[in-house]
């Protein structure tokens, strides 16, 4: 009877993981004793029509690619498994760690190849879940695991971790492959610069933990290395005590030298003890497209819309300040002291300071009502034509002056978000992967468009604008969240970092499997 089951079951496997590599390879696969163990990731191969069609999209909308299968892994192991396939065939197929599936150009896809599907993990027992540690205030974390349920286990024992992003539903090993950045970056940095130590399986299936002192170079490749190096099973996150509410300010300017001025001031406060330092920072545009509220987060009282709305009308562009203060049990009597001694000197609009009191998760959670608005309308599953860029401080007025009063007036399209807020470099780490301008202090600033099927080139051809601006005119801009076509624009992108990037694709994944969608070193 055993015997039975066992032969059935053993030739399905092979006929699967055959099938799939002759539709890869276009050549015949011989099964040889490395590839036996294999044999029991089959059943997790999916190459039913929706997974698959599922594993061809993203948050964009805009890229599609698509697999030959889709892999449901239980453990990591099933992730080394697959890996560990690929390595040892004669012509390897791509392999694309995919989280919530948030990424905007098909990075986390890999046409012809395949898709592991790292929520999958959630659902098992024996997968990496989330670990808090209230002695070593840590918290070990799968990398399958978003954000906002590390947030809720973490607050249950009266923790948080200090760096977040804006939108919280987004998997821990995908901010962590890029950065993780938010309105908390100029004070304790990106979220890579929040982590202790990492499990990954490497492009030649290898378990590593690593950290700054163990494995160092894979550790330091693996955040912000676009999933170029491994695949993140496992990250250990310090944790601190969380705050129980925030005190949330915006104010708004009509001038953007005293708007960039104070936010260069207000982040020069950054120290982690300093009572006078803001806990979060964000500036955005207002612009005459409707409500002066957007998806990100509704905050004005509709009360003082009409009066928002003419000062937009008037000035076209009106610049926000969104600014927040942490408080507890311990400080809050003297918090309001505190965010007054913030706000005294800065040059904001007389009449147009607007504030909230809110419960710490709501604030840091405030994206996600936004997302379920939209999602009930049929609005959130529609093309997200994105442009994120870090800008040296230095040339941010001319951006100012040739992107926000110039291509984007005139073309007057933009409709979503768009942010503009400084960072401090001296809270980055240059050891990782991720890139940033030189400058000690450089500015983030993202386009977050939402458009239809048929007008997001548009807002394609707008960003395409923008990136010649800045060539044109000599600003040395970075892309965050990178999307080229080219291996010279990569090398560019990458700069004094290409050489050892490049040393370290060859060390960790040499036979080029993990996250093609990327594009850097398959892109001919």
């Amino acid at each position: 009877m055993v015997m039975s089951f066992q032969i059935p079951a053993y030739f399905t496997a092979l006929f699967i993981i055959t099938r799939l590599l002759i539709k890869i390879s276009s050549k015949p696969f011989d099964v040889h004793h490395k590839d036996i163990k294999s044999l029991d990731i089959a059943a997790k191969l999916s190459v039913d029509p929706s997974a698959v069609e599922a594993a061809s999209r993203d948050f964009g909308h805009i890229v599609k690619a698509i697999p030959q299968a889709v892999l449901h892994p239980s453990t990591p192991q099933d992730i080394a498994a697959l890996i560990k396939l690929s390595y040892y065939n004669s012509v390897p197929f791509g392999i694309a760690a995919k989280g919530h599936g948030h990424s905007i150009r098909g990075q986390a896809m890999a046409n012809n190849g395949v898709v592991i599907d790292m929520k999958s993990m959630k659902k098992h027992p024996n997968g990496t879940g989330i670990r808090v540690s209230t002695e070593g205030l840590y918290a070990d974390v799968g990398g399958q695991q978003l954000w906002i349920d590390v947030l809720n286990k973490t607050l249950e024992h009266g923790l948080a971790p200090v760096s977040w992003t804006d939108y919280l539903y987004l998997t821990v090993g995908g901010t962590l492959s890029n950065a993780g950045i938010s309105g908390q970056t100029f004070r304790h940095g990106p979220q890579i610069s929040n982590v202790l130590e990492l499990d990954v399986i490497t492009g030649k299936a290898d378990f590593m933990t690593c950290s700054p002192k163990k494995n160092s170079e894979l550790f330091y490749a693996v955040l912000g290395g676009l999933g170029q190096f491994g695949i993140i099973t496992r990250a250990r996150i310090p944790l601190q005590p969380a705050p129980k509410r925030v005190k949330w300010v915006r104010v708004l300017y009509d001038d953007f030298s005293a708007f960039t001025r104070d936010q260069e001031l207000l982040i020069s406060r950054n120290g982690r003890k300093d009572k006078y330092a803001l806990d979060y920072l964000e500036g955005s545009l207002l612009m005459d497209q409707g409500s002066p509220d957007n998806w990100r987060s509704s905050f004005f009282p509709h009360s003082d819309h009409p009066k928002i709305i003419s000062l937009i009308t008037k000035h076209r562009i009106i610049y926000s300040l969104e600014l927040v203060k942490h408080y507890d049990d311990q400080s809050k009597n003297t918090v309001d002291k505190e965010m007054k001694q913030i706000l005294q000197g800065l040059s904001y609009m007389p009449g147009f300071m607007f504030h909230k009191d809110v419960g710490y998760e709501e604030f840091l959670n405030r994206v996600r009502s936004g997302e379920l608005k939209l999602e009930s309308q049929g609005l959130w599953e529609v093309p997200h034509p994105w442009l994120n860029l870090f800008i040296p401080k230095s040339r941010i007025s001319d951006f100012n002056n040739g992107v926000f009063r110039g291509i984007v007036l005139e073309r007057n399209i933009t409709t979503g978000p768009v942010l503009v807020y400084p960072m401090n470099r001296q809270k980055w780490d240059d050891r990782m992967s991720a890139v940033i301008p030189d400058e000690e202090i450089f500015y983030t600033v993202g386009f977050l468009h939402s458009s239809g099927f048929d007008d997001w080139e548009a807002f394609e051809d707008q960003n395409k604008d923008i990136m010649k601006f800045c060539k044109e005119a000599g600003v040395m801009v970075k892309q965050y969240l990178p999307h080229y076509s080219t291996k010279d624009e990569w090398v560019h992108h990458f700069g004094s970092k290409w050489k050892i990037f490049q040393q370290r694709k060859h060390q960790f994944d040499p036979r080029m499997l993990l996250s093609p969608g990327q594009r850097i070193f398959n892109n001919n």
